[in-house]
């Protein structure tokens, strides 16, 4: 699920502490914006923006966590969506429901544990790359890239 190793060169300290800092920006947007799913893919966002023209280390791992958080907000979303149908309409309280409560929990719970590794990985200047989105990332930040047979 998650590869470690060497990037192309050795990032220097600052990039690394930037590289780390585009996720906990994450960690850190998940606790000021809980109820509503946007606030973590928007404060990652505008992470990445100001690092755009960052070294190549920064910018991979600031994409990283950006289609990271991309992904989620299509299932918190919908979850968020759902219960205020459910609190505020006519819905009803369904097994369907929960059990998509409890996936879109095991979903986060992964990508909040998955998210704290990278980070204290990366401030050590260790490069660690997210199983599909490693190679995406490395799709968009290097468009030269011939896109592989096999994402997965």
């Amino acid at each position: 699920m998650i590869s470690t190793g060497k990037f192309a060169y050795e990032p220097k300290d600052d990039e690394a502490e930037k590289a780390s800092n585009s996720y906990v920006m994450s960690l850190a947007a998940l606790t000021a914006g809980l109820p509503l799913p946007i606030i973590n893919l928007i404060a990652t966002f505008f992470f990445f923006i100001a690092n755009r023209k960052g070294t190549y280390f920064v910018r991979w791992h600031c994409t990283q966590a950006l289609l990271s958080q991309f992904s989620l907000l299509f299932i918190n979303s919908f979850g968020f969506w759902w219960t205020t149908a459910i609190l505020f309409g006519s819905e009803p309280i369904t097994n369907r429901y929960f059990s998509y409560l409890i996936t879109a929990f095991i979903f986060n719970l992964a990508e909040f544990i998955t998210t704290i590794y990278t980070a204290v990985h990366t401030r050590k200047g260790i490069h660690v790359s997210w199983w599909f989105y490693g190679r995406l990332t490395d799709l968009l930040c290097h468009p030269k890239t011939e896109i592989p047979k096999k994402l997965f």
